[in-house]
């Protein structure tokens, strides 16, 4: 077990809201942030879908064991307010250089100097604005893989500038939330998870925006071919769009560019997001 008792969780999506329950599940008090009461309604949301998810996939957790990590997790839109105590802050906002800089800029200077800051980023590394932190000795990468309660790696991964007993404990705290801790050696730009997976991802994109293959004949092929479980879009769908969105919008890749405009003006723009709004490249029934 770690020092760590109390975990400010930065933004209350898809990811954030899944490392904020497993969290809480584990035992931790837990403070969930997001922008304006809005976003903490669909986070509240969110977390009540999850406890339900682990009753019926997870075992040991029907009975009230899910139902009572509810009662862990406290909510604020104040960014001061929810690190104020904090032994780890965990960022999960927006796949945003300049979201992240500012977050962090106001995380340094409101969170305890105890504190652990550690990054959830897909594919930016913690060097990138560890600076503005002010504490880079304290900060590092703690990546998830989504559906956290079956997926369970974390990756650790710092900087040169982080203490390697900060490094440890957050180890050890993947470890207390029921994580399978990846240690990584250097830096790497998405880690060991995506360093595999989106170049995958990125592949099945370009067959369907350069009008090789439609959909299901993409994920159909990999499924059949490799017995893999699931195709790329069937991926994107659990991953949802704003991640993928932000990623290929960033590429100098004119084909990622035009998966962009794709995603934003005939998903994003029609509330059509994936398997959490129960429609995206598939449509999901209750």
């Amino acid at each position: 077990m770690t020092d760590i008792r109390s975990v400010t969780v930065l933004g209350t999506g898809v990811l954030g809201s899944q490392i904020a329950y497993a969290t809480a599940y584990a035992g931790f008090a837990v403070t969930a942030y997001d922008i304006d009461d809005a976003a903490l309604e669909a986070g509240k949301a969110r977390f009540e879908g999850l406890a339900k998810t682990y009753e019926a996939e997870v075992e040991g957790a029907a009975g009230g064991r899910a139902v009572a990590a509810l009662e862990r997790i406290t909510y604020s839109s104040d960014l001061a307010d929810a690190v104020a105590d904090a032994d780890l802050v965990i960022e999960a906002v927006p796949e945003s250089l300049e979201i992240k800089r500012s977050t962090w800029q106001k995380v340094g200077e409101a969170a305890p100097e105890r504190a652990i800051f550690a990054t959830n980023s897909s594919t930016l590394l913690p060097s990138d604005f560890k600076d503005a932190t002010g504490r880079p000795a304290r900060f590092l990468a703690l990546h998830f893989a989504n559906r956290v309660w079956v997926q369970n790696t974390a990756e650790v991964m710092g900087t040169a500038d982080t203490d390697p007993a900060v490094f440890a404990a957050v180890v050890e705290f993947a470890k207390d939330i029921n994580m399978v801790p990846i240690a990584l050696k250097k830096e790497q730009p998405g880690y060991v998870l995506n360093s595999l997976l989106v170049p995958f991802l990125n592949a099945g994109a370009a067959l369907w925006v350069n009008g090789v293959a439609d959909v299901e004949t993409i994920d159909k092929t990999w499924r059949i071919a490799t017995g893999a479980p699931m195709g790329p879009f069937q991926i994107f769908d659990v991953i949802g769009m704003v991640t993928p969105y932000n990623i290929a919008k960033a590429s100098d890749d004119p084909t990622q560019q035009k998966f962009a405009e794709i995603l934003k003006r005939g998903f994003i723009d029609e509330g059509k997001l994936g398997v959490a709004s129960g429609e995206g490249f598939y449509r999901y029934g209750a």
